[in-house]
């Protein structure tokens, strides 16, 4: 596909978002703090910023909840996000906040992050999305009761570099981080404490390439570090042992996918580093099917949601 073409299918996957299953419109949920969804807005650095927040059942008004901020892709937007992750019925299931934030773009729907060497709009412009999340956690906390030692990020392509940077820039904030198919995007990382990653890579990602470089189907014209490098700056950063534990994952029935975990820890402070090398997948959310084709295929041997959920659990911020 040339790059015009997939230029006109990501906008497409962007304006028509029932392509992701994504619903048409964002339900205000009937007044702050209650079970349901709602749309948050608030300035920083003079830009006017917009986070949903998507609350679970049963939710009292009082009792701290943990937080999971999910990043979208490049040229798209939260609403999209919403249904292309699964993370609100993931949300419901194991009682958190799945809060999805939006990036800035000349297109009110085709939005970016700053995650450092990329992407976009985001970039080109300096927007500060490190301060906007900052100021978004502090405003959740007027609306929701948050329990401060658990908020989590995660999010797909440029939104998982935006994991990525969060994790090494806001580690007074972020307990772990679970970027998919989104290398990490700066130069180098000095996190305020060891912040525990576990990355999800497919090796014919055709946008982000596993081993680095320019995809096929990338719309930046830079070279993206490989999902061993990113992982690699967290095995150091969090001093982690070099040589990880191999271990395969049994392939679900008629998956063309084989999938296997690499773990680097005990690292210090009982952080933990993970990647999952998910061969033959594409730039997809593992576990769920995209239904557009030119991301490339999604496992159905792992699914992404059931084990960052899992993963956060066991690190909350110490």
């Amino acid at each position: 596909m040339t790059t015009l073409a997939t230029v006109l299918a990501l906008l497409l996957f962007t304006f028509r978002p029932e392509l992701a299953g994504a619903p048409h419109a964002w339900r205000r949920a009937p007044e702050h703090g209650a079970a349901g969804d709602s749309t948050h807005t608030l300035v920083v650095d003079g830009r006017t910023r917009t986070y949903l927040a998507h609350v679970p059942p049963g939710y009292d008004g009082h009792t701290p909840l943990p937080v999971v901020l999910i990043f979208h892709g490049g040229l798209s937007n939260a609403a999209v996000t919403v249904r292309f992750t699964g993370l609100s019925e993931k949300a419901d299931q194991a009682r958190f906040l799945a809060v999805y934030p939006s990036g800035t773009g000349r297109l009110a729907r085709a939005l970016t992050w700053n995650a450092g060497d990329c992407c976009g709009y985001a970039e080109r412009e300096h927007v500060d999305d490190v301060a906007f999340v900052r100021a978004l956690l502090d405003d959740l906390t007027t609306h929701f009761a948050v329990d401060a030692t658990r908020i989590y990020a995660t999010g797909i392509s440029n939104g998982g570099m935006m994991a990525h940077r969060l994790g090494a820039e806001l580690a007074d904030r972020i307990a772990a981080i679970a970027p998919v198919s989104g290398p990490l995007e700066l130069a180098t990382i000095h996190p305020s404490r060891p912040v525990s990653v576990m990355h999800f890579h497919g090796t014919a990602d055709p946008f982000a390439p596993f081993h680095g470089g320019t995809g096929d189907k990338s719309l930046a014209s830079i070279d993206f570090r490989s999902a061993r490098d990113s992982v690699g700056a967290w095995v150091r950063a969090d001093a982690c042992p070099e040589k990880p534990q191999v271990t395969p994952v049994a392939p679900a029935p008629g998956d063309p996918t084989r999938v296997h975990r690499e773990t680097f820890g005990p690292c210090k402070d009982g952080a933990d580093v993970v990647l999952y090398v998910i061969e033959g997948g594409g730039h997809t959310w593992p576990g769920r099917d995209p239904r557009v084709r030119f991301l490339g295929a999604s496992t159905a041997s792992i699914s992404a949601n059931d084990l960052m959920w899992e993963f956060f659990e066991q690190h909350p911020k110490k």
